[in-house]
């Protein structure tokens, strides 16, 4: 078991290489490993934001609780969602600015999906949270003027709120470290109460 923010969880692991979610993790004050998952993440148009990345974030969890059965593990997902279309990473400079171009001057949604999954146990809590996040009016060289400044491909929407976000978000409704890429306060409330539902192994 391990002793975090308070409470005792089994070993924790953090299923993902992404180092904003690495640090943030780390805010909350528990010990965590760092597993990255290797599956790739799905795309359906037919599916919402929401159901998209609770799936990624369960095939993400349950690819790295496979070979660490007895661990708590924590797989995430985010998509960036607007009308009918939801953007996770570019795969190019030139999707970015579409993506961008897209967006500018509007109010879309940062979903994030959680999945806590305790193989051994057949324990798994799936959720996610959502933040509206609303665009600056951005001309051709304004989005390009962006896209020099930060990288936009390991990103959904093609950007960060974090770096440089001032040049392009007016304002968000919401959790702020949703959009950075784990909502904290949901989080930290399901592990708190994760303690203690996992028998302890040695």
């Amino acid at each position: 078991m391990m002793q975090g923010a308070g409470q005792e969880l089994p070993r924790l692991i953090l299923a993902s290489a992404s180092p904003r979610r690495v640090e943030l993790l780390r805010r909350l004050g528990y010990d965590f490993s760092v597993v990255p998952s290797q599956v790739s993440e799905l795309h359906h148009a037919e599916l919402t934001a929401r159901e998209l990345s609770q799936i990624n974030a369960y095939r993400k969890a349950r690819f790295v609780a496979k070979k660490h059965p007895d661990a708590l593990v924590l797989g995430a997902d985010t998509l960036v969602c607007l009308d009918a279309a939801s953007f996770g990473k570019p795969m190019s400079l030139e999707e970015a600015y579409q993506m961008l171009e897209f967006l500018q001057g509007r109010t879309h949604y940062v979903v994030t999906a959680i999945c806590l999954l305790h193989l051994r146990d057949h324990l798994q809590r799936i959720f996610s949270e959502h933040t509206a996040v609303t665009f600056r009016p951005l001309d051709a060289v304004g989005i390009r003027r962006y896209l020099t400044k930060v990288n936009p491909l390991d990103k959904a929407g093609a950007y960060a709120i974090q770096e440089e976000g001032n040049q392009i978000i007016e304002k968000i409704d919401g959790s702020y470290t949703n959009v950075v890429g784990l909502p904290l306060e949901r989080l930290n409330a399901e592990l708190r109460s994760w303690a203690g539902t996992v028998p302890a192994r040695c």
